[in-house]
Formats: structure tokens, C-alpha cells, sequence
């Protein structure tokens, strides 16, 4: 435990925690805002959630090139060049003309997503010692859930007060600065030998958790470009109240996770977790809407789903990539973790098209029960994966 410590307290792992919390609170600013932006300039509701669904297109796939891309080049080389170009299309967002430019720029800023998620997390799994992978990954996944609660508050915030130009244009300058932060991290070891750029399928004992990610995305994609213009919809008073409980959900799990322990076996979670969030889509699609006694219940609606979902969610995401990175060898991490992401992805992209039709033509309850029924079958892979012995995470 005095190694994992240490880790926990080195400057490397400080750095890529702020990072990660960074590039999470920029994108959750990101992705609830611009759809608003395209309603401005006279998208429908279903058009809106496209971009999303570019995004993550080119998010999926940039992860499977990402992913072996940090492996042969190195971490750090692709953090900093992946953080400065990101800084170009929140420049190039601020003075976009007209809508097409958005869908056409989203694929390649997806891309880039991509490769400071991979290589991120790929650095940090090569600092924490494998018998505490684990315990590591979900202090570390603390900073994601830190960014999702953070940036849609900012977001929502200030759009109507900074505006949307002057918003893109403070994000691309705070990228530039996370390009310097990440210049700090020690560099990328001398490799004698490179490895090759191997950009086949990922092995079989990744195909399992990668479709379980893929089914729990296809029931997230709605929720980062829908949830604030469901909850402006209904009038509610804290438009980013489901996003931002979502991301305490998560953070509130994983400090009750924190005080009991993830126990021997931590894989068998994942069912558990995964009924967890199940239950909190189902919320968000059937619990009863209007005022009852001076409360309004759509937004303890928005609170209540959100954490119940949240608290599920993020454990399933954290434990899958735990064990699937305890399984890979740290030639192939990478290319494991940018398998992982990429059928996340792909799965918020299909979900966020959808699923976003489907509340377009038929409402958004009904898009929130369409999510849960992807949870009912990601729930059965769940039983199977905590019945594998080759995904068991290994304890010291």
C-alpha cells in the first residue's frame, strides 16, 4: 500500500488527475451548449443531438488508432499534441458561420477527444502497481466525474452571460495552457525498439466488456445533448441539474465504494452496478412529473435518476477498464484502452441518434425507457462477464 501511496501523491499523477478533470469539465461544457447553439441557428431537436453523435463517431474510431498511436509513440507526446489541436477547434467553434461547419469539425475534434482519454488513462495505468489497479483507476476516475459536474454548471452559465463565441474562444485558451501543464509530466522513455502501429481486432477477452460498454453507452448518448433541453422544456429551475447529479452519483459511489472496499473480487460488482443504473434511467422514464405539495417533480426527477444512475454507471466503466487493463500487456494497453473507448463511443453516437429521434417523434420519457431496455441486456452480459475467470483483477 506505501507504493500505491506514493503514486497517488506523485506529480505525474497529480498532473494527469488535473488534466483528466480538465478535459472532462471542457467537454461537459461543450456538449450541453452547443446543441442550444444549433437551435439558435434553427436545428430541430433531433438535428441538435448530431453533433454528438459526429463527435463520438470520430471519437470511437479515433480510439482504436489513438490507443496503439500512445503505445509506439508515447503517452505524453500524444497528450500534448492531441491538447493543442483541440485547442484549435474550440477557436475555429467560436467563429463557425453555420451549421454544417459543426458537424464536419466534430469527427476530427472527436478524434482528438480520444487520444487525450487513451493516452490519459493508459499513463496512469502504467504508474499504479496491478495488484491495486483497481483502488487506483476509481481515485483517479474521481476527476472525470469532477469535470461532468462542474462543466455543465459553468457551461449553462455562460452562454447566456459570455456568450457563445467569447466561450468557445476561453476554452481554446485554456487549452493551450493544459498543453503546458502536460509538458511538465517527465518524458516519454527512449524506445529501442518501436512497436508497430497494430491497428487489428483487439483480443477476444476484450470483446465481452467492450460490448457491455457499448450497450451502457447507447443508454448515456441522450443525456449529454437532451437533458438541459428536456429540463428548459419543462421550465425547470437548474437546467444542468441531470447532468451535474449524474457526475455526483458517481462521485458519491465511489466514496461509499471507498469506505467499505471493492472487496476480493471486484468484477462481480459490475451486475449490481449495472441494475443501479438501470433503475435510474428507469427513473428519469416513469416517475410522475408536475408540482405536488410546492415540489417540483420533474426536477426531483432530473436529481433522482441522475444520481441512481450516476452512482452505477461509473463503477461499471471503472471496473471494466480496471480488469480489461490488468489482462493487457503494457506493449498493448493502449490499443486495449482505445478498444474499450471505442465501443463506448460508438455506442453514444447510435444512442445520442436514436434515442434523440425517438424523443423527438415520441417524447423524452420514452427516449429514457428505450435506454433502460439497452440496460436490461447489457445486465445479462454483466452476469456472464462476473462468471469469467481471465477478467478476475488479481490482489496482492
Amino acid at each position: 500500500m506505501h507504493k500505491v501511496r506514493s503514486v497517488l501523491k506523485s506529480r505525474s499523477f497529480l498532473i494527469l488527475w488535473g488534466f483528466y478533470f480538465f478535459i472532462f469539465a471542457a467537454g461537459y461544457q461543450l456538449f450541453p451548449v452547443l446543441p442550444l447553439r444549433l437551435r439558435e441557428m434553427g436545428a430541430t431537436l433531433a438535428e441538435s443531438g448530431r453533433f454528438m453523435a459526429a463527435f463520438t463517431v470520430g471519437s470511437g474510431l479515433g480510439a482504436l488508432f489513438t490507443g496503439p498511436l500512445g503505445d509506439r509513440l508515447g503517452q505524453r507526446r500524444v497528450l500534448r499534441g492531441a491538447s493543442l489541436f483541440c485547442a484549435a477547434c474550440f477557436f475555429a467553434y467560436a467563429v463557425m458561420p453555420g451549421r454544417w461547419g459543426f458537424y464536419v469539425l466534430a469527427p476530427l475534434h472527436g478524434l482528438l477527444w480520444s487520444g487525450l482519454r487513451t493516452a490519459s488513462v493508459a499513463e496512469v495505468g502504467g504508474l499504479l502497481p496491478d495488484g491495486h489497479r483497481a483502488e487506483g483507476l476509481s481515485l483517479f476516475g474521481l476527476a472525470s466525474p469532477g469535470g461532468v459536474a462542474v462543466g455543465p454548471l459553468l457551461g449553462l452559465w455562460l452562454f447566456p452571460h459570455l456568450g457563445f463565441h467569447w466561450q468557445m474562444a476561453l476554452l481554446g485558451v485554456a487549452f493551450v495552457a493544459s498543453h503546458v501543464l502536460v509538458g511538465r509530466l517527465p518524458k516519454d522513455p527512449p524506445k529501442t525498439e518501436r512497436p508497430p502501429l497494430n491497428l487489428s481486432l483487439p483480443e477476444r477477452s476484450v470483446w465481452l466488456p467492450a460490448a457491455i460498454l457499448f450497450l451502457l453507452a447507447l443508454s448515456y448518448g441522450p443525456m449529454p445533448p437532451y437533458a438541459a433541453q428536456e429540463a428548459l422544456a419543462l421550465h425547470l429551475a437548474w437546467p444542468s441539474a441531470l447532468l451535474t447529479c449524474f457526475a455526483l452519483g458517481m462521485v458519491g459511489m465511489r466514496f461509499i465504494l471507498g469506505l467499505r472496499g471493492l472487496g476480493a473480487d471486484p468484477i462481480r460488482l459490475v451486475p449490481g452496478m449495472m441494475a443501479m443504473a438501470f433503475l435510474g434511467n428507469l427513473v428519469l422514464a416513469a416517475m410522475p412529473g408536475g408540482v405536488f405539495l410546492g415540489l417540483d417533480l420533474g426536477l426531483a426527477r432530473h436529481i433522482m435518476g441522475a444520481l441512481i444512475y450516476g452512482g452505477g454507471y461509473g463503477i461499471v466503466h471503472t471496473l471494466i477498464f480496471s480488469a480489461v487493463m490488468t489482462r493487457s500487456s503494457a506493449a498493448r494497453r493502449g490499443a486495449a484502452v482505445g478498444a474499450l473507448y471505442a465501443a463506448f463511443d460508438a455506442g453514444v453516437a447510435v444512442g445520442s441518434l436514436t434515442i434523440g429521434w425517438i424523443m423527438q417523434h415520441r417524447s423524452f420519457r420514452f427516449g429514457w425507457g428505450a435506454g433502460a431496455a439497452c440496460l436490461v441486456v447489457a445486465w445479462l452480459l454483466c452476469m456472464r462477464l462476473a462468471k469469467r475467470t481471465d477478467t478476475v483483477i488479481p490482489r496482492t
